[in-house]
């Protein structure tokens, strides 16, 4: 039975998931091209073909190499970042009812940025993976604290955002404190760069494992469209209608905060995506989840592909932290959201 949420047609949302494929692909292509070496779309192609054992590209390996283990890797990770934060962005403002939610509301990114300082602190290690394992490591810390919290003070809507507010102030407070006791500026300097967001030294790995993730959990989400649609309308209504409110919460709250975590662990903590594409996506095909959850992911990852290619040119050769880019746009984005609620409430 069609949601009555859904305000766009079968064909036309099939024709506009076409239209944001075909827009994804030209970005991508596009944007890899953006930068001082010498690289054309073509070019492109002939290096994804040749690793693909469809031809052989023809280009040096200098410009190769800058293609397929530099350029592209980065820009697909932008893409699936994009399209993972968004998706998590819907799940959570649905789930919570709460139209200002967004992925890191449990306290997520905190988590991340306490694990990822503690790692090179401890000296543990100040490399890429190293650091992606202690951002993942402290987001499930954060999470499980949320989770425990949120249950033993009632697991409401209200109760979890509450605990995860708690929990980001802790985890907050104790990064504080750790970058503070390291007494060396230098040593973490390059940690909380990439916690503002950035998808520099991206490998092929941190790809597969975000677009799995990224897949896992989009199916998961759309295998529970209906009950989305009715968590809408609370969890009472939701309920009413058959849903298994607790169960459907929690796997939905598990599937998009590991989501979150591998997201954050790969390039740090990426604001405002996953708060400001719903609302346009909603504004394209209504809020209808069957439609609205690959709506909001096709234009989240057109979305962070062009801005992560604006932050790594705009200064160059210096480098933008793409979570400052994504702020810079996505404050008056939500001005504007908040003006909307204002006038609608």
């Amino acid at each position: 039975m069609r949601s009555p949420l859904t305000r766009s047609g079968g064909v036309g949302t099939t024709a506009l998931w076409l239209g944001g494929l075909v827009l994804l692909c030209l970005s991508v292509a596009f944007t890899i091209t953006i930068g001082p070496a010498d690289i054309a779309v073509p070019n492109v192609w002939a290096v994804v073909a040749d690793h693909l054992g469809l031809g052989d590209s023809g280009l040096s390996l200098i410009r190769e190499g800058i293609i397929w283990n530099l350029r592209l890797p980065r820009t697909v990770l932008a893409a699936v970042c994009g399209a993972g934060l968004g998706l998590c962005g819907v799940v959570m403002q649905s789930l919570l009812r709460n139209p200002l939610a967004d992925p890191y509301v449990l306290g997520i990114s905190s988590g991340a940025s306490t694990g990822a300082v503690s790692v090179v602190v401890l000296g543990l290690g100040s490399g890429v993976a190293t650091l992606s394992l202690g951002a993942f490591l402290g987001s499930l810390c954060s999470f499980t604290l949320v989770l425990v919290l949120s249950h033993v003070v009632g697991g409401t809507a209200d109760r979890v955002i509450l605990s995860g507010v708690a929990a980001m102030q802790l985890f907050s407070a104790l990064t504080s404190f750790v970058v503070m006791s390291a007494g060396d500026a230098e040593q973490t300097r390059s940690v909380l760069f990439w916690l503002l967001g950035s998808l520099s030294g991206t490998g092929w790995f941190d790809v597969a494992s975000c677009l799995l993730a990224l897949i896992v959990v989009l199916l998961v989400c759309l295998a529970r469209a209906t009950a989305l649609d009715a968590f809408t309308f609370g969890q009472d209504a939701a309920a009413s209608l058959g849903v298994s409110v607790t169960r459907t919460r929690t796997v939905l709250l598990i599937a998009t905060a590991l989501l979150t975590a591998t997201l954050v662990s790969s390039a740090g903590a990426i604001g405002f995506v996953g708060l400001v594409l719903p609302h346009a996506a909603r504004a394209l095909v209504g809020s209808g989840h069957r439609g609205l959850l690959p709506t909001t992911a096709l234009a989240g990852a057109i979305f962070l592909v062009w801005i992560d290619t604006i932050a790594r040119t705009a200064l160059d050769p210096k480098e933008i932290p793409v979570g400052v880019m994504t702020s810079l746009i996505g404050v008056p984005a939500f001005v504007v959201i908040l003006y909307r609620t204002r006038k609608t409430s």
